[in-house]
């Protein structure tokens, strides 16, 4: 569905304060950006204007043609740098309705929880994982219920190395198949990407 991201002449205010004003990027299908700059420039409010949960003060996002409703309803992920996971739901419950959620399915869901080591983590409540679990859980959405565009806030933290490893594997295979990454870091990303920074 969505095969390119534009952003042009983008400006975010938040809390009255101008966080960045003439942002542009120009993202094509198989391609990822690692937006770098320090904390409070603004990267995460870009991410969630993309999805359109923060309003621009001006510019324009736009997704190859298609309109940004039917884009940001069903052709994109959203993955924050807080998981988003209810702690009193297991594992399943949550991986399953966000699957569901998202056009997903069961067996899909199933599936995102071999591929990422999740299986025999199902049936603890979310609050019993530890930080690096539920971020793979929350991560495991963007298997159980692909979509084009993925924008991650600090998707490798608090993963260990070994899932950092696996994680950047499957972004590489999102990219192969014409997916495009959008992501807010402060290590680098262990795929190759083209870098916006956003400085104050």
């Amino acid at each position: 569905m969505i095969r390119s991201l534009s952003l042009k002449n983008l400006s975010v205010r938040r809390g009255g304060r101008l966080l960045f004003e003439g942002l542009a990027l120009e993202l094509a299908a198989g391609e990822a950006c690692a937006l770098t700059g320090p904390n409070g420039a603004g990267k995460t409010s870009l991410l969630r204007a993309v999805a359109g949960l923060v309003s621009l003060e001006a510019g324009e996002v736009a997704f190859d043609g298609v309109d940004a409703e039917t884009a940001r309803g069903a052709g994109l992920h959203l993955v924050g740098h807080q998981d988003g996971l209810k702690p009193a739901r297991t594992a399943w419950e949550e991986l399953r309705f966000w699957s569901l959620w998202c056009d997903g399915s069961e067996g899909s869901a199933q599936v995102a929880a071999e591929t990422l080591e999740l299986t025999p983590l199902l049936a603890l409540e979310v609050r019993r994982l530890s930080a690096g679990q539920r971020r793979r859980l929350a991560l495991a959405r963007l298997l159980a219920a692909p979509r084009p565009l993925w924008l991650l806030d600090e998707p490798l933290s608090p993963l260990d190395a070994r899932f950092r490893a696996r994680f950047g594997e499957l972004m590489a295979d999102h990219l192969r198949r014409g997916g495009l990454i959008l992501a807010a870091v402060h290590d680098p990303l262990p795929i190759p990407a083209r870098a916006l920074e956003i400085a104050p």
